[in-house]
């Protein structure tokens, strides 16, 4: 076992993982996890336990594609199934580009993605009131054709104008069914990649007495969060596309906020000052995380990692 080190889980945007103007190839892909590991290395290497994390927005939202266009010749998998398929995938490709970053720079140490199933509650009122879009964009025409055969689906109209895509749940994670497995990882000093896409969503039937899957998207800041508090890391980083938090974004106004204490950044967050489809999740993450450890919070973007932990960029979320 190797010595007590401080603890950091690390969310990974989505622009670590794939660029938005891209195709979304497996060359695309890899060469974003290739970058991604080099913009990591000095984290990694150094005095720190890591917990990566990471998002799946993209790549869920082609399994759905491809879910929708082969349904007559291969039968489609729910919602948890597929994020499942995504963290196999991105962890995979994650994994070996940081290994070969590791080989290429003699450092010995192990590298493990853990299949992660989060619990919420079947009660949470997210299941009611359904708000996270998924998959391709419809117009209103093919919306139609699909509520046709999909009774149970609900649709939002993009607010740019779009079209319409369908929204499914996003509830509360309440634990990691694999809490001790990655305790247990880290202690033997493995690089652990975990709740890839928010967690798969599971629930406990009382009726049926046993763990079942859910449809439905769990955000991937709130449960890495969640995982940050269960494992008692010393530290939570969001990585973002931007390098802080700011009130009053792109506008004339605009603030950068360097440090907030939780009172300023419950007050902020109430405000409104951060949208619900972007730096919102994040801030509620880091809130909740500061919270129940009266540990600190970091926000930032992957280029200014470093700094951040030196405080010289991002945002500090602190007790």
């Amino acid at each position: 076992m190797q010595d007590k080190k401080e603890l950091i889980v690390l969310a990974l945007g989505g622009n670590a993982l794939i660029d938005s103007k891209s195709k979304g190839t497996i060359e695309e892909r890899e060469a974003a996890a290739d970058k991604t590991a080099k913009q990591l290395l000095n984290i990694l290497k150094s005095e720190y336990d890591v917990v990566l994390t990471h998002g799946n927005g993209p790549q869920v939202g082609n399994i759905l594609i491809q879910n929708e266009e082969a349904a007559s010749k291969v039968p489609p998998m729910p919602l948890d199934v597929c994020v499942a398929k995504t963290q196999g995938e991105i962890g995979y490709i994650l994994q070996k580009a940081i290994k070969n970053e590791f080989d290429r720079n003699n450092i010995s140490r192990s590298i493990l993605t853990i299949l992660t199933e989060v619990m919420v509650d079947e009660n949470d009122n997210a299941f009611k009131v359904y708000s996270k879009p998924v998959g391709p964009y419809y117009s209103e025409f093919q919306k139609n054709e699909i509520l046709k055969t999909k009774l149970f689906w609900r649709f939002a109209k993009d607010p740019a104008g779009k079209g319409f895509r369908r929204v499914v749940p996003s509830p509360k994670p309440l634990k990691l069914l694999q809490t001790n497995s990655i305790i247990d990882l880290i202690k033997s000093g493995y690089l652990v990649i975990s709740v890839g896409g928010g967690g798969i969503p599971v629930y406990f039937c009382h009726n049926e007495n046993k763990i079942k899957g859910v449809e439905a998207v769990i955000d991937k800041d709130l449960a890495s969060a969640r995982l940050a508090i269960d494992i008692k890391a010393d530290k939570l980083i969001i990585l973002t596309n931007v390098d802080a938090c700011y009130i009053n974004f792109k506008q004339e106004n605009q603030i950068e906020l360097r440090e907030m204490n939780l009172d300023e950044a419950n007050t902020y967050n109430d405000q409104g000052h951060f949208s619900a489809g972007s730096m919102g999740p994040k801030i509620q993450a880091a809130i909740d995380f500061v919270t129940a450890t009266g540990k600190n919070a970091i926000i930032s973007s992957i280029e200014k990692l470093e700094d951040s932990l030196q405080n010289k960029s991002g945002t500090l979320i602190h007790p």
